[in-house]
């Protein structure tokens, strides 16, 4: 019996729980209430009980952030976590609770994930299990081009649509404090570039753009500040409707210095072709991994908006090899907002407190025994000093390198009779290798490079062949 998303879950219960998981987290990293915001993402797994309607639900990783480093900032060695936006720290934190799952499978302990597939090596997810996604806001890119008349939120306070220096959506409209007039906060760029090299965050000026309605009073869209990628026509900038071009791969923006980071829309997307586990983690699995369901947050959102971005854009690739599916997930809304949103931050902001900006910090929570949590800032840990930079005692637990240790250790742990085929070559030296040897996910990938995402820029194999 595989888990139904809409039988088992209501969106609200789910927003709870991540809600609540957040709360229970120590305060480290987390927003100064009132003049700091942030986003929240987390995976939530749910477990069918056998002889029983009920279905068990367990946050199993939770993610906050708002930022991506620049281009320049990213490093061959593979020891500074890029793309720190709420999104992707979820997944990341999410694929060491797999290895842990996987670790236990191969040792011969219990995994509550997965089971022996009838490949050799192979595993795949326990008929009973599935995992959804949570938002606190809708994702930024594609997802966040919303008609301001069917956004379905309340007047926004921020029209977020600041032209060639726009701030996201995500980051930006929301309602105002109880129908006054408010005094707009400078945002911060969202996805800092070269703001996270300093200390003090640059803002934006909000007296550039304030009014929801374009010239002459027709319909508008909530404007997004990812810019479409390379090769790709640029957005029409036409007052109103027009602005924008809907459906296009887009980076997340740069203030300055641009990113190679893709919208969290776009990686949505993509996961729902590719499944969220990724190159390494598919060596080990007979069928890719989906997630059933995502669940967004109360905020500005368009069913119409996120249909496109992460379903429409994909549901016609074919032909994609074996485990591999088009497989869109559920899209749900929640009524409840996260308390740490940037709607809610207006709320509460005081006088004297200091201008409304993102939070700085990126937190990762995971159900894994060792080293649950991994507070950074600036793709480095947290608080890091000068004098550990570029040490192991710097890195985020969640980038690549990182990931990739755990990854080999994981192989390490499998008895070698029952490693997967993919796995047998001894060439396989760089995370770059591993990653290709993974034949099927390469394959996937090529399908939906060549039939959906024409213009996703390649990967710089120079920053991928650490070791």
């Amino acid at each position: 019996m595989h888990v139904h998303a809409r039988e088992s879950f209501n969106a609200d219960e789910i927003a709870k729980l991540c809600y609540e998981r957040f709360r229970q987290l120590p305060r480290r990293g987390k927003p100064e209430p009132g003049r700091e915001w942030t986003l929240l993402a987390a995976v939530v797994q749910l477990t069918g009980r056998a002889h029983s309607d009920s279905v068990e639900k367990q946050v199993v990783s939770l993610g906050t952030g708002t930022k991506c480093i620049g281009q320049t900032a990213m490093s061959p060695k593979g020891d500074i976590l890029n793309d720190s936006h709420a999104e992707v720290i979820a997944r990341r934190g999410c694929l060491r609770y797999l290895v842990q799952e996987l670790h236990r499978a191969v040792s011969g302990g219990d995994s509550s994930v997965f089971c022996p597939a009838d490949q050799r090596g192979k595993w795949r997810l326990r008929p009973e299990v599935s995992f959804l996604f949570f938002t606190s806001h809708t994702p930024c890119g594609d997802a966040a081009i919303i008609p301001m008349i069917n956004s379905q939120a309340r007047p926004s306070s921020d029209d977020s649509h600041r032209g060639t220096d726009g701030v996201d959506l995500k980051r930006g409209a929301e309602e105002p404090s109880e129908g006054k007039p408010t005094k707009l906060p400078r945002l911060e760029e969202p996805e800092a570039e070269q703001s996270l090299l300093s200390d003090s965050p640059k803002s934006e000026d909000p007296s550039q753009s304030r009014s929801a309605k374009k010239p002459g009073g027709g319909p508008d869209v909530h404007r997004t500040g990812a810019k479409c990628v390379s090769g790709a026509p640029a957005d029409p900038r036409r007052p109103g409707a027009g602005y924008h071009s809907t459906g296009a791969l887009r980076v997340k923006p740069g203030r300055g210095e641009p990113t190679r980071s893709l919208s969290c829309s776009d990686k949505l997307a993509r996961w729902g072709v590719l499944g969220f586990q990724g190159a390494l983690l598919s060596h080990y699995l007979q069928e890719a991994l989906y997630f059933s369901a995502v669940v967004v947050g109360e905020c500005p959102y368009s069913q119409e908006a996120m249909q496109r971005a992460l379903v429409t854009r994909c549901c016609h690739v074919s032909d994609l090899p074996a485990g591999f599916s088009v497989c869109p997930p559920e899209l749900l809304r929640s009524s409840l907002e996260f308390p740490f949103s940037q709607a809610q931050t207006e709320r509460r902001h005081q006088a004297g407190q200091g201008r409304i900006s993102p939070c700085g910090a990126a937190i990762s929570w995971c159900n894994v025994t060792e080293r649950p949590l991994d507070v950074t800032a600036n793709g480095h840990k947290h608080g890091v000093t000068k004098k550990t930079l570029g040490t192991a005692a710097a890195r985020s637990l969640l980038c690549k390198l990182e990931l990739f240790h755990s990854f080999l250790s994981l192989v390490a742990a499998t008895d070698p009779g029952a490693l997967p085929d993919s796995l047998r070559r001894t060439e396989l030296t760089t995370y770059w290798d591993f990653k290709q040897a993974s034949q099927f996910y390469q394959q996937a990938w090529q399908r939906l490079h060549s039939q959906a995402f024409p213009l996703w820029p390649r990967a710089d194999r120079d920053l991928l062949r650490f070791h």
